[in-house]
């Protein structure tokens, strides 16, 4: 059961990763040390990025909110638009097919909380929250939940668009 469930977690938090490779502590920990990720995600304390233009704080949370919603939703289409299609921590059409099992396979509800955006330049948007997941397998109808912290970038490409995911679990 515990291998199962950290491979469905694995499988939908990851899924708008689409290389695995890219959440492997090692990477995570390079990413933080390269300062790339403006949120330590393993420290306790969340600050707001300074500088975001009121507008444009807006335009970033209601482009995390949808790709929340889509998700959740299991609009592929709705998904689709809010990925971004030059993304720098995923391919595009390997998250797509990714996601259109994960749709076809379980019940996802995903929660956000805390929801900050942690770095900011103009053209990035780095969005912090603490995530819970909830799944259900449509086929044996199992359940499982589990809870992270995550930060979403989201580059500016007509609109704001999700460019990469990192994601770590709590226990």
């Amino acid at each position: 059961m515990k291998k199962w469930l950290i491979a469905v977690l694995s499988i939908i938090v990851l899924a708008a990763c689409g290389d695995e490779k890219d959440a492997s502590p090692e990477k995570l920990q390079k990413t933080i040390d390269e300062g790339t990720v403006g949120f330590e995600i393993l420290g306790d304390s969340i600050q707001e990025a300074t500088g975001v233009p009121e507008e444009e704080k807006k335009k970033i949370i209601s482009a995390f909110d949808e790709y929340i919603k889509a998700f959740n939703e299991k609009d592929l289409e709705r998904y689709k638009n809010i990925i971004s299609k030059n993304a720098k921590g995923f391919n595009y059409e390997e998250d797509i097919q990714a996601v259109s099992a994960v749709f076809d396979q379980y019940d996802v509800k995903r929660t956000a909380e805390d929801i900050t955006i942690v770095k900011y330049s103009g053209e990035e948007a780095q969005v912090f929250s603490n995530l819970k997941t909830e799944t259900k397998e449509m086929e044996t109808g199992a359940e499982l939940s589990g809870v992270g912290r995550q930060v979403t970038v989201f580059m500016k490409e007509d609109g704001w668009k999700v460019s990469s995911i990192y994601y770590i679990g709590s226990e």
